[in-house]
């Protein structure tokens, strides 16, 4: 058993912000202090929610190894500058990302070492924005609130208060309070930079809740930590136009730190126990670790020895919550797959099973396009009754919108660079939805 669930992820080494302090690298343990003084056992029944589960998932894993789970998702854009008001096309990105290795269909799995071939699991679960909103009407699942807060972190989170943290959560201060969180997977999109001496440092890049079983908690009433996500505005999909520099030069994103949020979301630990050889994550086909991988691909790694079928496996850097850098992250383990079946049957049972926010008016519509990838003429073609359609780059800039709405349209593109668009559309009820295609 891991000895502490993380929930915060700090990704700087040990740099003094002040006399005597220092900024860690995984806040866990201070997260669940803030939360168990606000709300006395929730270290307690956070514990007693991944053992719950791990029983729950040993004894039906057979059964549940072939279902599907949709989870909806509404995605809360807060910033302060244009750069962090990510695109629509962003926040579709990485719920696609989200999707891919979830479902394990994201084409990087071939990088898994064999050595975990009999390890390597699919989770089966799908992601998308939502469309229904709170009250029944349509929506793209993206929020936007223009906040006057310059960031939502500081020193003060560092040292285990999360109140400024959690202000991105509440529309009162400046954030944007939570869609009801039993039907809705909640991810907020900010600035967590902390200022220190004149420097703006990016140090957190993202933490998230885990499910605790307490009664109130789902409905989101807890002065504490409100559930959800919140993730580092660069950090989001592949195809963000700004970078992350946390001090090494500029690093490849890939939209897996909301991967490896999302896993916390759903009761998984950090692999490497947060410990020597001896802490567990209370996963049996991990393989144990002294330490994280310090945001690097070093498979020569295998720092210490264990039995996983009778194997004595390396350092599993392919893995999501590990933190290897994320151009090497491709899995989960069959028995990460299975907790997180567990949680997603009991304690997170309403965010998938006859939840109405599932109901999807997208997928009453056709929208195809061909060839893909093109040179010269793009065609697209639906069977719903659209209001606008539009041509977009990956970054979001508007490009062709004079488009006719007929059921099949062709558009010129000889004259656009070769690189990745996107057709953006909406329907009579307010839907709107993205394709992507390919100039070649």
């Amino acid at each position: 058993m891991k000895k502490l669930l993380l929930l915060i992820c700090i990704v700087t080494g040990a740099t003094p912000f002040v006399k005597g302090q220092t900024i860690e690298r995984c806040l866990s343990h201070r997260a669940i202090e803030y939360q168990e003084s606000l709300t006395p056992g929730y270290a307690a029944q956070v514990n007693a929610v991944f053992e719950h589960a791990k029983a729950y998932s040993a004894a039906n894993a057979f059964e549940k190894n072939n279902e599907l789970y949709t989870i909806p998702v509404v995605v809360h854009v807060v910033y302060h500058t244009p750069e962090q008001n990510l695109p629509d096309s962003v926040i579709i990105d990485q719920i696609r990302i989200l999707s891919e290795d979830f479902g394990r269909m994201n084409p990087d799995t071939v990088n898994m070492r064999s050595d975990f071939d009999p390890v390597a699991g699919n989770p089966r679960i799908k992601f998308k924005l939502a469309q229904i909103d709170e009250n029944g009407l349509p929506t793209n699942g993206i929020t936007r609130t223009e906040t006057p807060n310059t960031s939502f972190g500081s020193i003060a989170a560092a040292l285990g208060d999360f109140s400024d943290l959690e202000n991105v959560k509440s529309t009162a201060n400046g954030g944007h309070d939570a869609w009801d969180p039993s039907r809705y997977l909640n991810i907020w999109v900010c600035n967590m930079s902390i200022e220190f001496a004149g420097n703006e440092i990016t140090a957190l890049l993202g933490y998230a809740t885990p499910p605790d079983g307490l009664p109130h908690w789902p409905a989101g009433t807890t002065t504490g930590l409100t559930d959800g996500v919140v993730l580092q505005f660069q950090t989001v999909g592949s195809n963000n136009p700004n970078t992350l520099d946390m001090g090494n030069g500029p690093m490849q994103m890939m939209g897996r730190t909301a991967c490896h949020e999302v896993g916390h979301y759903l009761g998984l630990r950090h692999i490497w126990g947060d410990g020597d050889c001896t802490a567990q994550d209370g996963v049996d086909d991990t393989p144990n670790a002294t330490a994280q991988s310090d945001f690097d691909c070093d498979a020569s790694k295998n720092t210490c020895v264990d039995n996983i079928l009778g194997l004595d496996l390396p350092d599993m850097i392919e893995n999501y919550m590990d933190y290897s850098a994320e151009d090497c992250q491709n899995s989960f383990t069959q028995g990460q797959v299975d907790i997180m079946h567990g949680v997603l049957d009991n304690e997170r049972y309403d965010l998938v099973h006859g939840n109405p926010a599932s109901v999807s008016v997208l997928e009453e519509i056709s929208f195809t396009i061909f060839p893909n990838p093109a040179n010269d003429v793009i065609t697209f073609q639906h069977n719903g009754e659209l209001v606008n359609v539009y041509l977009s780059t990956m970054y979001g800039t508007e490009l062709k919108r004079d488009i006719q709405l007929l059921s099949a349209s062709s558009i010129a593109i000889e004259d656009l660079p070769a690189g990745v668009y996107f057709i953006n559309f909406e329907t009579t009820q307010g839907v709107k939805g993205s394709k992507r295609f390919v100039k070649q």
